[in-house]
């Protein structure tokens, strides 16, 4: 019952500032429109924070075994890739770093 009668005050009060917005247009003619403006963006601010709210309320949270079931499905998907040895033998050995060799020119 509180989701609803928080999302009508909402509304309400969405509505509110609309009329004002109106009224001011209205009273104050040419100079009312910055006026009507700030009360359009404060409306669609007021109307996102509150659609944010009820969705947030919305999404239930993932329970704990889905979470552990998707960490040990990703566990078993990870290859474990073999490292090459670099002593085994016929490997050459790698090149230490040095001396910058000059090209030709």
């Amino acid at each position: 019952m509180a989701r609803h009668s928080s999302a009508r005050s909402l509304s309400f009060l969405s509505l509110c500032l609309l009329l004002v917005g109106g009224f001011l247009g209205l009273c104050l003619g040419e100079g009312g429109l910055v006026g009507v403006g700030a009360v359009v963006v404060a409306l669609a601010a007021t109307v996102a924070v509150g659609a944010a709210a009820l969705a947030a309320r919305l999404v239930r949270p993932v329970p704990p075994h889905r979470i552990r079931t998707a960490i040990r499905d990703r566990e078993q998907r990870t290859a474990f890739l073999p490292q090459r040895d670099p002593d085994a033998s016929g490997r050459s050995r790698p090149r230490a770093p040095g001396r910058h060799v000059l090209t030709a020119a």
